[in-house]
């Protein structure tokens, strides 16, 4: 379970931070806020990047661009560390609380990025190189990088979710068109199921996954501007209990505690299920299946909507410099060029992830790639996360109540009174 910091952690970090980033020798000082070095390809360093990609599907995709990097900058050394995702964040708190161990650049989470900042283990961006062009920068996956008002990352990439589906499945069970609401989503899974014998929809027990049923239903967790806390409600618990029914119904089968995420997507691959939910980080995985040899046959939709609208979370990642960086400059430099428009059109040819800047739209590398096309009306209409300190703790309460309803441990009433419980333990002051 992800921790919760004391007064008095936070106040360690904070000093911690401030001891550590008087810079380095070497010429890795950094330069002052708004100027830039005379020949940047001269600035001298190393630097650790802790990357939190897939290795396989989308590592050498990013692994390239560092080679560009470096042999742009042959001063900077860039050592790269893949680091699982489900592990960054809690590896990052340690090794910036200890003061040692720290990366000087990580992908940090979009909900990440502010407890981190709150915490004073982030560089402030704001006047550096690092954070070139900030007008170019789509405002959502911008406002996720900063922290009462200032920039402490800069956005690497957007996203959101989608109902990815098998174009033959659906055609065999009788069905053109993706399910629009979540009764169609139902009755298309079960006449899979029915005419075809595989699976209609396998669920992701994961709390992300969890968003698109209750904002489906107007739901949400909470409500930030009022300080509320609103995900003990009359409309998430009909999100749980529509999540209930497609497991009850067999539309979708029990899934796994563990490694559902795994298994919806074999199952996809290997077109043992017809449906699931995920987003354009998953692209590059899924056109390995056997069933996507052919990449026509993969369906990409909105999630269906609810009895108030079809809603999906926004999501990303971004680009932080740990405060006690002792290679400032190289930093600021590597993330300049890791997030220029030309390495997000890259990125999104190769692997389809969705751009942050807005020109990277123009590119034709980004508007040859159907999928960056399919998926950026969904990102348009995304809904907005709190990009508050609190915010990576809100999912381990949600995708425990998950874990506990599929797995027949508790009531859509029950799971989301415990979760609105542990909430009041993390937002103490909040009604």
């Amino acid at each position: 379970m992800r921790r919760a910091f004391s007064a008095a952690t936070i106040v360690a970090a904070l000093a911690l931070a401030v001891s550590a980033c008087g810079g380095g020798d070497g010429g890795s000082a950094a330069a002052p806020a708004g100027s830039a070095p005379s020949d940047p390809t001269k600035i001298k360093g190393e630097i650790t990047w802790w990357d939190t990609v897939r290795p396989d599907s989308e590592g050498p995709t990013f692994q390239a661009l560092i080679k560009e990097f470096q042999a742009k900058y042959p001063n900077i050394k860039v050592n790269y560390v893949n680091v699982p995702s489900d592990q960054a964040q809690n590896k990052f708190q340690t090794a910036a609380q200890a003061g040692s161990g720290a990366p000087d650049v990580i992908r940090s989470e979009v909900a990440w990025t502010s407890q981190f900042a709150s915490l004073g283990y982030l560089q402030p961006l704001d006047g550096t190189r690092a954070l070139e062009n900030e007008s170019d920068f789509l405002p959502s996956p911008l406002s996720s990088a900063k922290y009462n008002g200032k920039a402490y990352a800069v956005p690497q990439v957007t996203d959101t979710l989608a109902l990815l589906y098998n174009k033959r499945l659906l055609k065999e069970a009788g069905h053109e068109e993706a399910p629009k609401t979540v009764e169609e989503l139902k009755q298309t899974a079960l006449d899979v199921k029915k005419k075809t014998g595989a699976d209609g929809l396998a669920l992701n027990v994961d709390a992300y996954f969890l968003l698109p049923f209750m904002y489906g239903e107007g739901g949400d967790m909470l409500d930030a501007p009022n300080k509320k806390i609103t995900v003990n409600s009359p409309a998430n618990t009909k999100a749980m209990a529509t999540i209930d029914d497609l497991i009850k119904s067999g539309a979708a089968p029990k899934p796994a505690i563990q490694d559902s995420y795994a298994n919806a997507m074999t199952a996809l691959k290997e077109g043992k299920t017809a449906m699931i939910y995920n987003g354009p980080w998953s692209l590059a995985e899924v056109y390995q299946g056997k069933e996507f040899k052919d990449k026509e046959n993969l369906g990409i939709a909105p999630v269906p909507a609810g009895s108030v609208k079809a809603g999906a979370p926004t999501g990303g990642w971004n680009y932080a410099i740990y405060a006690g960086s002792k290679n400032l400059d190289a930093s600021y430099e590597f993330v300049r060029f890791m997030s220029t428009p030309e390495a997000q059109a890259k990125i999104a040819k190769e692997i389809s992830l969705l751009p942050t800047r807005a020109s990277a739209y123009d590119n034709p590398d980004v508007t040859g790639n159907k999928d960056v096309a399919t998926f950026k009306p969904i990102l348009d209409t995304a809904v907005p996360r709190p990009w508050i300190p609190e915010g990576g703790q809100l999912f381990q309460p949600l995708l425990e109540g998950y874990q506990a309803l599929v797995g027949g441990k508790t009531t859509p009433e029950e799971m989301l009174k415990t979760v609105d419980q542990k909430y009041r333990g993390i937002f103490k002051d909040w009604s």
